[in-house]
This record gives C-alpha cells, sequence and structure tokens, in this order.
C-alpha cells in the first residue's frame, strides 16, 4: 500500500470537482491493495501515470484507461467522465488476493474479522491463501475495501478502526461493526446506508 498524503494538486487535478474524483480513485485503489509502496504527496499527470499503470496491472479498468495514462490534452469534461468510469470500475472490480492484505494491514484481523463475520483465524488463512475464499466473503470484503478507501481522504488507519466502532447519529446511534450483521450482503439496506455515510465525507468538492 501507498503512503498517501497529498498536500498538493496540479492541472488538471487543481479543478475541485476532478481533484475529488482523482483522490476517489488514488484512496479506493490503495485500499484495494492496488498501489505500489511509496508516498503520494502530490497529485498530478506523473502520479496519476503510476497510478493508473498500478491499477491496470491489477486487472482493473484496462479498457477505460488504456490511452489516459498521460492524457494533457483531455479537458475538464473528458477527466471527469474518465474518473468517474474509473471509480465505477474499481466499485465493480473486485481483487482479494491484494484486498486481503491491505485491508488486515488498515483494521488488523480481530476487527476485519468482526466486519466480515469470519473468525481472525479464518482471515490469516484467507489472506494467506491457505483457505479458499466464499464468493459471499469476498463480496462482503470488496465493499469494506470501498468503505476503507472513502474514510481513507478523511481519518488515518487508527481514524478508519475507530469511526467502524463508534456509534453514528445517522445509523440510529449504532456503530457501522454493528449494523453489518451476520450475513450481511453489499446490496441490502443497511449495508448500503453504512457505505453511503463513508462515501459522504468525499462527497464535498476538494480544495
Amino acid at each position: 500500500m501507498a503512503d498517501i498524503r497529498i498536500r498538493s494538486v496540479e492541472s488538471p487535478f487543481d479543478n475541485p470537482e476532478i481533484a475529488r474524483l482523482g483522490i476517489s480513485v488514488v484512496m479506493r485503489a490503495d485500499a484495494m491493495g492496488l498501489l505500489t509502496a511509496r508516498t503520494i504527496e502530490r497529485l498530478d499527470l506523473a502520479e496519476w501515470e503510476r497510478v493508473v499503470n498500478d491499477v491496470i496491472r491489477g486487472g482493473v479498468g484496462k479498457g477505460i484507461l488504456a490511452g489516459y495514462s498521460n492524457a494533457t490534452t483531455l479537458e475538464s469534461n473528458g477527466w471527469r467522465a474518465t474518473l468517474r468510469r474509473v471509480n465505477e470500475a474499481l466499485d465493480a472490480s473486485p481483487v482479494p488476493a491484494s484486498e486481503w492484505p491491505a485491508l488486515q494491514r488498515v483494521l488488523g484481523a480481530d476487527l476485519l474479522g468482526r466486519l466480515l463475520n469470519v473468525s481472525s483465524v479464518s482471515v490469516r488463512r484467507y489472506s494467506s491463501g491457505a483457505r479458499r475464499i466464499p464468493d459471499d466473503v469476498a463480496a462482503r470484503l470488496h465493499a469494506l475495501a470501498l468503505i476503507v478507501g472513502d474514510l481513507g481522504g478523511a481519518y488515518n488507519d487508527a481514524g478508519i478502526r475507530r469511526w467502524f466502532t463508534r456509534p453514528r447519529t445517522a445509523l440510529g446511534n449504532r456503530a457501522p461493526v454493528e449494523v453489518l450483521s451476520p450475513g450481511w450482503q453489499p446490496d441490502e439496506p443497511e449495508p448500503r446506508q453504512v457505505r453511503s455515510l463513508a462515501n459522504a465525507l468525499t462527497a464535498s468538492p476538494a480544495t
């Protein structure tokens, strides 16, 4: 995973909406374990090229991103459309092999197990490849990666862990870990509410 501390943006990411969409791509890709280890402090075309290469290497968005790694001629509308499509591709593309270690690093095996409704022993076995990952667990894992990606724009790792365990008014004074009840599926209403709550943190334009 990368060490993301974005302190500055350059064209085309100096547009607030494009910056927000670009940062969303970076944070989600990192939470999914797709980015190579490095420090990211500036979002510009050079960093975008590295992000594109990492995402494609992870098997996501190749058809969308081909030719866009250093697309200096794209206008604002083109960047908005491309970044939205990349976010949609990340949303629709589970990569459990990289998501397991990435989420275990951020959340720890115990909390990750609670959120996935599996034991911490199973988390370690799935993460190491010693046990086949059931489809329903893989779906929950990917949903958590997207939530962690959205939270990563506002919190550090410790803050992300606290976010899952503290009661939220929008969730009826329940913590997200309580809302994600045993056997939850990403498309069910309450898990979608948790996802929307995390996504709201990145919904306002970046500055």
